[in-house]
């Protein structure tokens, strides 16, 4: 591959400005391993920056349908995310997708916005806002503004210091937004983390980093502690950056996509000219006479110059020859139970359902079975959707005691991210020396469907300049001739 070179032109298309790569050699096949958001973005990003550069892509997705982690799920007919369900407004790559596809944003629903938040200890609700069902907008202004200053008398100055912190971390983030002039390839997460001023958040636990900007008790042990355990499922104890990510689901603004957030990654492997193989897993990666062997369990072998892993490899089971060296680590899992029926108020010490707030956090304690419970959608008065999150699976007697009315139950176990701790230890973006990449690598900082996107563009960029053959990546940066590599930049 070393006569390969680079042919820099301005491409325009739609959305971004093309970093065009020319190859004068045959162009080579690419395979990719996962069809999420970050496999598919793999696959959009390498199509977006390179004109002839790259030959056939093929996505290996073991599943039947696409998406990775950003599921839904059919409950008494209704469809509801059963993965990644909330993005942030600044999450750029990802809105851009849905303009791309054209598909309908929507924003959080009345229940999670609107209505009641209760935080519960296991024995009382030690905090709980004010719920008031009306159609009027007069009386929806009132009761926000009564809740806002029910909570600033609890929480104080604290809630300022809470978006500072937040606030500081995203404008961090936002650098990898930034046009191909300013912003390098790296070759590695700790460089990537690093240019951008995020890498010692990694270094300390969130607890840590709460205590230097004077967050009080009270906001710790009850606001932010409920917060890692709805997003992450976690505790204070994960990491800094990984807890600013967690904090930043809770503002306000942030959205899905109408019909489900799998659509974004179906639609850029449809837009990317793929050849995708279903129900496919890969069972072996050996790395034989400068290709790639893929080895599925359909007994099949693809011929591949380049192998983007896509997927955490902490619960596959790849053989990798050569063999590979990654740090261990363990996924969190999420327990995602979907109750149509109706909560009980007495197991909350209270007379009627409409006491109970309609997301119900908890803080951290082994007598809190669950880590929130959240009404979906309000069917009847007396008929209800909910999704409830627990780090144990919750049996058929404990739902009994939670809920009166149960008439249908799913339950689904979730690898949804990485347990988090400090200071964290990063897997490479490069296998192997030669053209093996792992996406997932970055998730150690955070997991998010667009921390997976950002990845994937820099995996994009760093395969493209690695063909090109030149200087270390970490060292070069891929330019576009446009003003900007992404017309999100004049959001900025």
């Amino acid at each position: 591959m070393k006569n390969l070179y680079l042919v820099l032109s301005l491409i325009l298309i739609s959305t971004a400005t093309t970093l065009a790569v020319d190859l004068e050699s045959s162009s080579p096949t690419v395979c990719i391993i996962g069809s999420g958001i970050g496999g598919s973005s793999v696959a959009h990003f390498l199509r977006t920056y390179s004109s002839s550069g790259i030959g056939d892509i093929r996505i290996f997705e073991r599943h039947a349908v696409v998406g990775g982690r950003t599921a839904t799920v059919t409950l008494s007919g209704e469809t509801f995310e059963a993965g990644a369900s909330i993005l942030h407004p600044k999450n750029y790559h990802t809105l851009n997708y849905t303009k791309y596809l054209n598909l309908s944003v929507r924003g959080p629903p009345p229940s999670e916005s609107d209505s009641g938040f209760g935080i519960w200890n296991g024995r009382e609700f030690v905090f709980k806002t004010l719920s008031f069902n009306s159609n009027l907008p007069i009386i929806q202004r009132v009761v926000s503004f009564a809740n806002s200053v029910l909570i600033f008398f609890r929480y104080g100055f604290s809630l300022f210091r809470m978006n500072n912190f937040v606030d500081n971390t995203v404008n961090s983030f936002l650098k990898y937004y930034e046009d191909f002039e300013s912003r390098p390839v790296f070759e590695t997460v700790e460089e990537m983390l690093k240019w951008s001023g995020l890498y010692n958040l990694t270094r300390r636990t969130l607890q840590e980093e709460l205590l230097d900007f004077r967050f009080s008790p009270r906001i710790t042990e009850e606001l932010v502690t409920v917060i890692t355990r709805i997003n992450y499922g976690q505790s204070i104890s994960i990491s800094g950056l990984a807890g600013a990510v967690s904090l930043a689901g809770s503002d306000s603004g942030v959205w899905s996509v109408e019909g489900g957030n799998r659509q974004m990654a179906a639609g850029l492997i449809s837009h990317s000219d793929v050849k995708l193989h279903l129900n496919e897993e890969v069972e072996s990666v050996s790395f034989i006479e400068e290709k790639y062997q893929l080895n599925t369990t359909k007994g099949k072998s693809y011929q591949c110059g380049i192998t983007v892993v896509a997927t955490p490899l902490d619960e596959v089971n790849i053989h990798f020859l050569p063999g590979i060296s990654i740090p261990e680590r363990k996924l969190q899992h999420t327990y995602t139970t979907f109750i149509r029926g109706l909560l009980n108020p007495a197991y909350f010490g209270i007379g009627s359902v409409s006491e109970v707030p309609q997301l119900v956090g908890t803080v951290e304690t082994p007598d809190v079975p669950f880590s929130s419970i959240s009404v979906l959608k309000q069917h009847k008065e007396n008929d209800m959707s909910y999704k409830v999150f627990s780090r144990k699976p919750l049996d058929d007697g404990l739902l009994d005691q939670i809920f009166s009315v149960r008439n249908e139950t799913i339950k689904i176990d979730w690898g949804a991210y990485p347990h988090y701790h400090a200071p964290e230890v990063f897997a490479p973006f490069i296998l192997d020396g030669q053209h093996l990449y792992y996406v997932n690598a970055f998730e150690n900082a955070a997991s998010t469907m667009e921390t997976s996107a950002v990845a994937a563009e820099n995996i994009a960029r760093l395969i493209l300049s690695r063909l090109s053959g030149q200087k270390p990546a970490s060292t070069v940066t891929l330019k576009s001739f446009g003003d900007d590599a992404y017309d999100v930049h004049a959001d900025l």
